[in-house]
């Protein structure tokens, strides 16, 4: 502390202590002490800081306005925040899927407690990588929640001032990538099988495996839409963000050409539905219970197609547009995929409806 001007320390206390200019002496009398408080660091940075503000408000010569010092000074001495504190700060601030960090967090508070956020370690973080490889949990997984706990740090150390590293930074783990399987995809004879039984039961949970194949939309898109994203008379159907469910990207927003067996099952599944919601049943409150729907659907899937789940229908969609041999980029359109790598792409409005429509068109399949 001895090289920061005017500080002295008296009983392990610090304090900010300094002589007024002159022409400052009627607002401010004629010498200052303030407590700074005992943490040397701390005290260091408040009086740097004190010292610039006043400065700065004794260069006014004419007309000077005294500041509030102790004022000043409480505003600068930093409220300890806890994980989950922040969390929610962040998760606003941000505009993110709170899903994501919420389980990533409340995780970790399970393991070793909700600290405050300069108390968290490096060990904290192995322990959680450990943790979650021991309940089966893929590296890519893994690698999802660190990213979550590593942004919401790098965000409460920069809005507090927190010299130190992120302790859930670059973090290796053993055999990353090695672990993960390729997706796989439906044939065109279990496509038509499922929608026959869809339609025979008439079931949401079943139909929900037309309207997922034939758009290629995420299964949280269809189970967040709501009455008015759905036009059946002119074939469209819109992702847009609403107040239940928030979309993965930007690129997720979209209007998707409704054809065939998708266009049948949502005419089916909206006549039931007795709310604003299309899938009303996983739609209560301000939440969009996707995770149910998928559970639901997904158990189904795995029975009947050896394993396959409902993103695999994703995936056989995006398959069989290559396989007709559509342009990349009306590919990554249609699903609402943020591949699109050339310059030229990223203007304008896309592609006009009646072109995606034709693609569509052309894999349409019917039982």
């Amino acid at each position: 502390m001895s090289h920061i001007q005017y500080t002295i320390c008296r009983n392990a206390t610090y304090y900010y202590n300094r002589r007024v200019p002159k022409h400052a002496e009627k607002q401010y009398g004629k010498f200052l002490r303030y407590s700074l408080g005992k943490c040397p660091d701390l005290a260091a940075k408040i009086a740097l800081r004190l010292t610039s503000l006043l400065e700065s408000n004794w260069s006014q010569n004419q007309h000077l306005v005294p500041i509030n010092i102790t004022e000043a000074i409480s505003s600068y001495h930093k409220k300890s925040y806890t994980l989950l504190e922040v969390l929610n700060d962040y998760i606003e601030i941000k505009d993110i899927n709170k899903k994501v960090s919420h389980i990533a967090a409340s995780t970790l508070v399970s393991l070793v407690g909700n600290k405050k956020v300069e108390d968290y370690t490096r060990e904290d973080a192995k322990l959680l990588v450990s943790y979650l490889g021991k309940k089966g949990n893929k590296t890519a997984t893994i690698r999802r929640r660190l990213g979550s706990l590593s942004g919401v740090f790098n965000y409460a150390y920069a809005e507090l001032e927190i010299d130190k590293r992120n302790p859930f930074s670059r973090i290796l783990l053993v055999g990353e990538g090695l672990d993960s399987k390729k997706r796989g995809t439906f044939t065109i004879e279990q496509l038509l099988k499922g929608y026959k039984n869809a339609f025979d039961t008439r079931s949401n949970v079943k139909l929900l495996m037309p309207i997922l194949g034939e758009t290629g939309c995420r299964l949280g898109e269809i189970v967040g839409l709501r009455k008015e994203d759905v036009c059946l008379a002119s074939n469209t159907l819109n992702i847009t963000p609403n107040d239940n469910r928030r979309l993965k990207t930007k690129s997720s927003a979209r209007v998707i050409p409704l054809v065939g067996y998708a266009h049948e099952a949502l005419e089916i599944v909206m006549h039931k539905s007795r709310g604003d919601f299309v899938f009303d049943q996983y739609n209560t409150g301000k939440e969009c219970k996707s995770t149910h729907a998928s559970n639901a659907v997904s158990k189904w899937l795995k029975k009947e197609f050896d394993g396959l789940t409902a993103h695999c229908l994703r995936h056989t969609f995006r398959d069989r547009l290559r396989a007709v041999e559509c342009p990349m980029e009306i590919i990554d359109e249609l699903g609402g995929w943020s591949t699109i790598s050339t310059e030229g792409n990223r203007y304008g409005l896309g592609h006009k409806f009646e072109t995606k429509m034709k693609w569509m068109e052309i894999i349409r399949i019917d039982i």
